[in-house]
């Protein structure tokens, strides 16, 4: 039977939760909250109160834990699902080997931003767990399409084949189709990218343009993604795969695309302060946009989608000047 400790409360949590409790493999769950009022709701009434409410918990499978190094020490497979920007926050006091002979599961969609380090290279450099029993997963898969059972992909990215086929197996289910690769750097990078081009989508949608640019606005993402990929880890790989394009399309184009929602505001006038207000949820790709401009100074990779959108939100230019130039250079 195979033990997994979950770490982290948000959306993107409760719903790798739903899927590892409704996959028939046997297994016991072990979901570490910070906050003791919410594993005390839960304990109560079977589901999450501030995301996916409508989650039902299995207890036949699922305990929750207010005890975060307890729970890492319980299990065997460790699932990270916290937003990049907390990483730290949560791990900071935990004893330098606590992480000793786990297998590490990165649902993380950014990278760290005080080490630039993707959540791969983060685990190993920073709590010595080797690549081989590390993982990343990736989309398209919106956590609110997943409370609902609509039908989902997952792509399971692992150097440890043997890994990766594990974790595939133990997140499958009815509505939930999965595949494994060994691109575990594309896979995260091109997962904290398209956080980053949702925001440019929502922006260009918030300021009038219409469908026809979007999809050019997208297009030119995704061979951005690949340009970045290539400069940075050239390996055999095609970026029209569903964890890269899949990935990024949906999160441009979903109504639940939380970047794509930020972006719309900041189009519309918000301020970046004013928006982040309005959202109870957080934007990846306002962290990312960041910590990937500063990636790519070293990198040097062609990056003019990017570079706009880092531009609007930290340089405080006009959003409708700048996707005017934009437009001239990314047919």
């Amino acid at each position: 039977m195979r033990k997994f400790g979950i770490i982290g409360n948000g959306s993107w949590a409760t719903a790798l939760i739903k899927i590892l409790s409704d996959n028939k493999a046997e297994k016991s769950i072990e979901w570490w909250l910070r906050n003791p009022d919410d594993i005390a709701f839960i304990n109560e009434f079977a589901h999450n109160p501030r995301y996916l409410t409508d989650v039902k918990i299995d207890f036949n499978k699922i305990s929750l834990s207010n005890e975060l190094e307890q729970t890492i020490l319980n299990n065997e497979i460790i699932l990270l699902a916290v937003p990049s920007a907390f990483v730290n926050d949560v791990l900071k006091n935990l004893p330098k080997d606590v992480f000793q002979n786990k297998l590490i599961i990165s649902a993380v969609k950014g990278v760290n931003p005080e080490t630039h380090q993707i959540i791969s290279h983060y685990f190993e450099n920073t709590w010595n767990v080797p690549n081989q029993n590390i993982c990343a997963i990736s989309g398209p898969c919106h956590a609110e399409e997943v409370a609902m059972e609509k039908l989902s992909y997952l792509t399971v990215a692992a150097e440890n084949d043997s890994f990766s086929q594990i974790i595939a197996d133990n997140l499958a289910c009815h509505y939930i189709y999965c595949k494994t690769t060994d691109d575990i750097y594309g896979i995260e990078y091109a997962a904290v990218l398209k956080n980053v081009y949702a925001i440019a989508c929502g922006i260009c949608h918030g300021l009038g343009y219409g469908d026809n640019f979007q999809s050019v606005l997208v297009s030119a993402s995704s061979r951005e993604t690949e340009r970045f990929l290539e400069a940075g880890h050239q390996t055999h790989r095609d970026v029209k795969e569903n964890a890269y394009l899949g990935d990024l399309l949906v999160t441009a184009y979903s109504q639940f695309s939380r970047n794509r929602t930020f972006g719309n505001m900041l189009g519309k006038g918000y301020t970046v302060k004013s928006a982040q207000m309005e959202m109870n949820m957080i934007a990846e790709g306002f962290y990312a946009t960041k910590t990937m401009k500063e990636i790519n100074d070293s990198i040097n990779a062609d990056m003019p989608i990017l570079n706009a959108v880092y531009a609007i939100i930290y340089l405080g230019s006009n959003a409708k000047s700048v996707m005017k130039d934009l437009s001239s250079k990314i047919i």
